[in-house]
């Protein structure tokens, strides 16, 4: 392309064309030539190691490369990342042998260009926590970008510094999604859901034994995928009882809707999710001629009804998950979908098991997301939490950042003493992976000890229950 620019004689062009671009290395040679790269540095030029500077990363199929090339085509520079562990991909990955040729030294910013791309390229990968060992005389430059220095270490005998970049995925999604509740809501009577039940995922109705919840679809997925959100409207309302110890025993819908075609899609997908989860549509409202809305108010029973917020200290965390099924279309990253091909005797067994178990507190998982959602439970227990990542149960289509921050389908978060049973959850998942602590906020547990920040305070600001 710069040749034929040149033989036009396009200059203005030309000189917008940058010095170098970066990419995945694709093929052996590419790979060839920035380990030769390497080599001519680490090993020739700062003598860090004795003929080449291959190690185990080098050999993990896992390993992603990323190389500079400047106008010419040539590699000038390149980065290595990847998951820190063996086995499976907990969402820890660390980067490495940051290069740039001699010669390319001159090209403004490709040092930072490459750490740049290789933390995009990490957050996409869902990496939840990057490192990488700087040689200490490169810490300022990863400063600059905002990298946040960890502690002093050694590497091949010189000084390095273990540096961490901030991923700030859950705490982004908690702040969206969730964060101005507590603001919003002080506009309502307070104790909001009644006293032990304030920011409940359902409301125990004075003087009787219901238990009311309601939600809505956002508008854009009702207009593009309506089928998809009235079994979903129906989906998050009887989780949302489940996750109270509530048996449904009806639904109310308010749909709004371009024409009664599209009407029909949505109440197609509601009838259908009704049916397998044995709930009757008791009645609603529907209008013609407006914006794509729907909400669906959901009414159960429990003479005993589990709070959120009934947590303390010491209690153990549990995730119980579906890990069956795949992301759905047009979501991926976003909702995961195992309810729509579960028969309707499991989903019955699912969204009985946190009655059947009677935990101490107990929340759904929400558009939080599993840790935004433990922060919710966490927040109105008047702790903290500490997650431990290598022990959640997770699909394996699915990387951990994804994981922890979509929408799961079916998943229950509970706390309660650590030597409780599982939830009886079917053919869900149900396992022991956390506490909850004094303090405030969400901690990240690592394999290696370290505990990093995923929610620094409270998730809705609306307090203890």
């Amino acid at each position: 392309m710069i040749d034929i620019l040149a033989l036009l004689g396009d200059r203005s062009t030309l000189a917008r064309v940058p010095d170098f671009r970066i990419e995945q290395a694709q093929d052996a040679a590419s790979v060839a030539a920035y380990r030769e790269l390497r080599r001519e540095i680490f090993v020739h030029e700062q003598g860090l190691f004795d003929g080449h500077d291959l190690d185990a990363p080098d050999e993990d199929p896992r390993t992603i490369v990323l190389v500079a090339r400047d106008r010419s085509g040539r590699i000038v520079g390149g980065v290595r990342l990847g998951p820190a562990l063996d086995g499976p991909d907990i969402g820890w990955w660390q980067g490495g042998r940051l290069v740039v040729a001699p010669d390319a030294r001159g090209l403004g910013g490709l040092g930072s260009a490459l750490v740049r791309a290789a933390c995009a390229r990490a957050e996409s990968e869902g990496a939840l926590r990057f490192e990488a060992h700087v040689q200490a005389r490169n810490e300022g430059l990863f400063t600059r970008i905002g990298w946040q220095r960890v502690r002093p270490v050694t590497i091949a005998g010189a000084p390095h510094v273990l540096m961490r970049w901030p991923i700030g995925r859950i705490s982004a999604l908690a702040a969206a999604t969730k964060a101005r509740l507590g603001t919003v809501l002080s506009a309502l009577p307070q104790g909001l859901g009644g006293a032990g039940y304030v920011g409940d995922d359902g409301a125990p109705v004075p003087g009787t034994d219901v238990i009311a919840a309601c939600d809505a679809i956002v508008p854009a997925m009702v207009e593009r995928d309506p089928e998809w959100a009235g079994w979903c409207a129906v989906l998050v309302n009887v989780n949302d009882l489940a996750a109270m110890g509530a048996r449904p025993v009806g639904l109310l819908d308010a749909l709004g809707a371009k024409d009664a075609r599209h009407a029909g899609r949505v109440l197609e997908g509601l009838a259908s999710a009704a049916e397998a989860y044995g709930v009757p549509v008791l009645g609603g409202h529907t209008q013609f001629g407006v914006p794509a809305a729907l909400a669906v108010t959901a009414l159960g029973r429990t003479a005993h009804p589990i709070p959120g917020g009934g947590g303390h200290a010491g209690h153990a965390v549990r995730l119980t998950a579906d890990l069956h099924g795949g992301w759905r279309s047009g979501y991926r990253g976003r909702q995961w979908d195992s309810t729509s091909r579960r028969t309707g005797e499991d989903l019955r067994t699912m969204i009985g098991s946190v009655a059947a178990a009677r935990p101490a507190a107990a929340k759904d998982v929400s558009m939080a997301g599993i840790v935004g959602t433990l922060g919710m439970l966490a927040e109105a227990s008047g702790c903290a939490a500490i997650l431990d990542v290598a022990a959640v149960p997770k699909p394996t289509g699915a990387s951990m950042g994804d994981w922890l921050t979509c929408f799961p389908g079916f998943a229950m978060l509970t706390a309660d003493e650590p030597d409780a049973p599982a939830l009886p959850a079917g053919p869900a998942v149900s396992v022991s992976c956390g506490e909850l602590a004094e303090g405030k906020g969400v901690g990240l547990h690592w394999p290696d000890g370290e505990i990093t920040a995923a929610l620094d305070g409270p998730v809705t600001g609306m307090g203890p229950a």
